[in-house]
């Protein structure tokens, strides 16, 4: 039985891990966490925040996704959002999601990330 998503997988050129490091760490406040020794061998790097984990896998012949991508949930949309501005990351909001307010963004090396914020309140059983 399924019971969480243990981490997302996303491709990255080779020699992007100082850039992509850059990004996750200073631009989204992401920790690097290291990888094991005989993965790590395989270059790309991991990152974490809270339980959201996302690994870059270096993949020769690189070319970034348009479409798919991971959705993270934020809080404080808003000031998520201006942080990235101000760090020079592309903020293109999407007013096509019911109940949520969100933007779409790029990595350095072109991968589509998705941020998100519900805004209402789900109701329960019975509610």
């Amino acid at each position: 039985m399924l019971t969480a998503v243990d981490h997302v997988q996303l491709a990255a050129p080779p020699g992007s891990e100082d850039t992509l490091r850059a990004y996750y760490v200073d631009v989204l406040g992401m920790t690097e966490i290291p990888k094991p020794p005989v993965l790590a061998t395989r270059g790309g790097c991991w990152f974490r925040a809270g339980a959201v984990q996302l690994h870059l896998g270096i993949e020769k012949g690189f070319r970034p996704a348009k479409k798919a991508h991971p959705g993270l949930r934020v809080t404080g949309i808003e000031a998520y959002a201006a942080r990235l501005a101000a760090r020079g990351a592309t903020v293109t909001w999407d007013q096509s999601l019911p109940g949520h307010r969100r933007f779409y963004s790029e990595d350095p090396v072109g991968n589509r990330l998705e941020f998100l914020e519900p805004t209402l309140r789900a109701c329960g059983p019975g509610e």
